[in-house]
């Protein structure tokens, strides 16, 4: 009777602890490796926009400093910052806190910078502008890998400019 009862008992722990939990299609299984959240985040530069990416990469390369690539995820920050400021009225740097600690954590920026205007109707006209300041041209000299750009006009035409660099 032991001999049965505990070949009974050996039986059930085997099938209980030994046995593998399977599923029917591998995809349903959730590691930590597949929980990485991945958006595809696209941005359709308009003229303006590319001039002022192509110029500034040429500025860049005459100083013997690397190009920059541009980022979809920053033009859309940017453009998010230029519709703020055309809602205010006026050209600013508010909230740029909140914009660097977004871009480190959604694209793993390790420094963030930005570059802002209003007014000017030609990328030669903002760029000039902006490195004729001391923190704008440091801006963009600075050792950064990427780059965006959005400008947005308001209900008058006027141009905003948002340009936000980071080092990635």
């Amino acid at each position: 009777m032991k001999r049965i009862t505990l070949t009974g008992f050996m039986l059930i722990f085997c099938t209980v602890f030994l046995t593998s939990c399977s599923k029917d299609n591998v995809e349903d299984e959730v590691t930590a490796y597949n929980q990485v959240v991945t958006n595809k985040v696209e941005y359709n530069y308009n003229a303006i926009e590319v001039e002022i990416l192509e110029d500034l990469n040429i500025y860049r390369k005459a100083l013997g400093l690397n190009e920059l690539k541009p980022l979809a995820e920053l033009s859309v920050e940017s453009e998010d910052h230029n519709e703020y400021m055309i809602g205010q009225g006026a050209v600013s740097h508010e909230n740029f806190a909140q914009r660097a600690s977004f871009l480190m954590d959604e694209v793993g920026a390790q420094s963030v910078s930005e570059n802002v205007a209003f007014g000017y109707r030609t990328a030669d006209a903002v760029i000039n502008a902006w490195l004729k300041s001391k923190g704008h041209k440091d801006n963009i000299e600075a050792n950064h890998t990427h780059f965006g750009i959005s400008v947005r006009q308001d209900a008058e035409g006027k141009n905003y400019f948002t340009n936000i660099f980071i080092k990635k």
